[in-house]
């Protein structure tokens, strides 16, 4: 069984840092800009004054002003925000895949959420933890305490990916219990139902929630790397097929890209973060790539 170390060990923990050290005024812009808008309420710092108008509330004239001045200035307010962030992992069967890699599609997925629960965190924003497999497993209310992290680590190293998956079923769930908008950042290999997956990522998108979907593939998920007669298993409901892999590969490799093409659009048109990876990315170049791209999009 996994341990919290074994996502804690020094090595990540340096990835980890330094991703935060290389992305701070990245995630600044990418966490807090997301649904930040400026509106009049109670804030520590105020961003500029204005002159009193009949109708503005005399709670908000700012006093030393006027004693300086002796003319009337309301304090124009900017509201510091936070976002919610919910780290939604696929814990099914098929998540303990892996060919020749040393971390499996789990284990990566474990680490890309550690590097953003770190990051939010830092930034004082709420994160909570969601698995699920054909449903919704466990539930980590969000926080913002630095302990956070190790109780998000804590609960995914005594996981065991087990069982199939329902990926639409799930975040349909999700959406339900949500109340307010918040960030919601997928880990899966959505092996299930496109179409179905697809809606309930809509539906979690119309709720007002921003969507970041990392599609997590095996290497040899996506490189196929086999030659010769070879039986396959399905991960979840075991069912096997034989195929000569060689002739096979030119079909599977266009069915992959397709799989991927199709995830990649619908996201796009419907506003929708899609993140492909495969577990042989190094999890914080790629993190840092995406936070990259999305920071230069905002």
């Amino acid at each position: 069984m996994a341990t919290v170390e074994q996502y804690l060990k020094p090595a990540v923990i340096q990835q980890i840092k330094r991703l935060d050290l290389r992305a701070q005024f990245i995630v600044k812009g990418f966490l807090q800009g997301l649904h930040a808008s400026p509106f009049h309420g109670f804030s520590v710092e105020f961003s500029e004054h204005r002159k009193y108008t009949p109708g503005d509330n005399p709670a908000d004239i700012d006093w030393l002003v006027y004693a300086k001045t002796d003319k009337y200035y309301t304090k124009k307010f900017e509201a510091e925000t936070n976002i919610t962030g919910y780290l939604v992992m696929d814990q099914s069967r098929s998540m303990a895949y892996t060919y020749r890699q040393e971390m499996t599609k789990f284990d990566y997925g474990i680490c890309i959420a550690a590097a953003l629960c770190y990051l939010m965190v830092h930034q004082n924003d709420p994160v909570g933890l969601v698995t699920f497999g054909e449903k919704i497993e466990k539930f980590l209310p969000p926080k913002s305490k630095r302990q956070q992290i190790a109780s998000v680590l804590t609960v995914l190293a005594r996981l065991e990916p087990m069982g199939e998956t329902n990926v639409a079923k799930s975040l349909v769930q999700l959406a339900a219990m949500i109340k307010h908008a918040s960030l919601i950042m997928v880990f899966s290999d959505l092996l299930g139902d496109v179409d179905e997956t697809i809606a309930s990522l809509r539906r979690l998108r119309h709720g007002g929630n921003d969507v970041i979907l990392f599609h997590i593939l095996d290497e040899a998920e996506v490189e196929f790397p086999f030659h010769g007669l070879m039986e396959l298993e399905d991960p979840e409901t075991h069912q096997k097929i034989e195929v000569d892999a060689d002739n096979f590969r030119s079909d599977y490799a266009e069915e992959i890209a397709k799989f991927r093409e199709q995830y990649r659009t619908e996201c796009f048109q419907s506003g929708i973060d899609y993140v492909p990876l495969d577990t042989s990315m190094p999890f914080d170049r790629a993190l840092m790539e995406y936070l990259v791209t999305r920071r230069q999009r905002g």
